[in-house]
């Protein structure tokens, strides 16, 4: 139920600052309404919709400034939990990941469902082996709160991306610290940069 309810607001069928008709919505997933609620509190924690003044939920709305601060925020931390994850990763779940990311590798310029999980897989990568789970957790909710934005208002890079994202596993694979510090740098000030070409 979650994975179908972040989907809807990937896809954009759930628009950035949509209030959600909770009987509507169920009709539409063909659940009641008990699970749709226990998704809806779930999502709720993860950042991805809140409440109203009216104390209906509707997809939580980001703006320009909130998604710049993030991913300032980002480029701080996540680079560390990169370097701190190194020798925490078992090899064969970065070949899982490379070999995901070379067979979605288009060019086209578009992000599918499959390139959103990929990119989610790869930070997780990190993230998750970074040996601190409140490092871990700040990450998620700064990534939510980028997502939400680039959903809606940047087109995303996929052919450079690419080739950053294949950067940081070859830095994971190569167990250095620091060329995985610098690969994660480098990759969300390319973002930043971007996102600041796109809405300007």
């Amino acid at each position: 139920m979650r994975q179908q309810m972040t989907e809807l607001i990937r896809n954009r069928t759930l628009a950035s600052g949509q209030v959600i008709i909770e009987q509507r919505l169920a009709e539409t997933l063909g659940v009641s309404r008990t699970p749709l609620r226990e998704a809806l509190q779930r999502l709720e924690g993860e950042g991805l919709i809140q409440k109203n003044s009216g104390r209906s939920y509707m997809i939580r709305v980001v703006n320009f400034q909130e998604y710049m601060q993030s991913l300032k925020m980002r480029r701080i931390i996540e680079p560390e939990a990169a370097a701190n994850a190194i020798g925490r990763i078992p090899l064969p779940e970065i070949a899982d990941v490379r070999r995901e990311i070379q067979g979605l590798h288009t060019g086209n310029g578009e992000h599918t469902e499959a390139h959103w999980d990929s990119d989610d897989r790869l930070h997780r990568l990190f993230g998750r082996h970074c040996g601190n789970s409140v490092m871990f957790e700040i990450i998620e909710k700064l990534r939510v709160t980028t997502r939400l934005f680039e959903i809606t208002e940047i087109r995303q890079k996929v052919k450079s991306d690419f080739a950053e994202h294949i950067a940081i596993l070859d830095a994971l694979s190569a167990e250095d610290p620091e060329a995985a510090r610098q690969a994660v740098s480098r990759h969300i000030t390319s973002l930043i940069s971007y996102s600041l070409q796109q809405v300007t």
